[in-house]
């Protein structure tokens, strides 16, 4: 199956949060398939990561490796100038950036645990730094088919909430939300091939989920390499026509 529809030439890609996680797994994957010309990974420490230095000693020049504190605008103009130089058009971009319990961050049980700082530092990775990552990069996404990918989370789903708590993660994620499916509606007029989409992982074995997995059901916590092929399918399944959609690791569209 082509990497996305409607695509014949090897793609570029570009993989945000690569150095651990689902980021790595998913610069592991996309560099195994032969329709995947390079993949340029992108984290705060991309170039001294063993484990990206691995994947290059094994691919090569098929492998960019690029420092970005995506939280940083002026970090993010620099990596967009970087590839525009090298690049002509990227297929596909996604983005697996997101804290719960990270620098300032916190998984709120009540209102009395949050703060300015928790909420404030939730929404600089899991909201701001996805959406500014597109906007920098939308001039190498106006032409050919293109897809955009953010993590978010089904917690993240109004409809969904039942259970309340982690105030900040779930805003955080439900404002992603928004803005992707605004940004959907503009890159549909600027490229009617272009693809944006929300993604839920489902619970994977990370740094993100450690402190809660003992409350996952059996068979519900996933390792990172199957949660990394889960979404490249579903990227590979859906296209322009679902542009500006939420869906689970289980191709199961996710209310809003």
């Amino acid at each position: 199956m082509s990497l996305l529809p409607a695509l014949h030439d090897d793609a570029h890609v570009m993989v945000c949060g690569a150095s651990q996680g689902i980021g790595l797994a998913l610069c592991a994957a996309l560099l195994a398939r032969d329709d995947v010309a390079q993949v340029w990974a992108v984290s705060r420490a991309a170039t001294t990561s063993g484990t990206l230095a691995t994947l290059a000693d094994q691919y090569g020049h098929r492998l960019k490796r690029v420092d970005c504190d995506a939280r940083s605008e002026q970090s993010l103009q620099a990596l967009a100038s970087e590839v525009i130089e090298s690049c002509e058009h990227l297929h596909l971009v996604i983005s697996t950036l997101g804290i719960l319990h990270q620098d300032g961050a916190t998984a709120e049980k009540g209102l009395a645990q949050l703060t300015l700082a928790g909420l404030q530092a939730s929404f600089a990775t899991n909201t701001f730094a996805p959406v500014l990552l597109l906007k920098h990069l939308l001039p190498l996404l106006r032409k050919q088919p293109s897809t955009f990918v953010a993590l978010s989370a089904r917690v993240g789903s109004i409809g969904d909430n039942r259970l309340g708590g982690w105030y900040s993660y779930r805003a955080s994620k439900a404002a992603l939300n928004q803005l992707l499916h605004t940004a959907s509606i503009e890159l549909k007029r600027l490229n009617a091939a272009s693809t944006v989409l929300a993604i839920h992982p489902g619970t994977t074995d990370t740094n993100l989920s450690l402190p809660f997995q003992a409350n996952v059901p059996d068979g519900q916590l996933f390792e990172p390499a199957f949660s990394a092929d889960r979404i490249i399918e579903l990227v590979s399944a859906h296209g322009p026509s679902d542009s500006g959609s939420f869906w689970a690791w289980d191709d199961q569209a996710i209310v809003w």
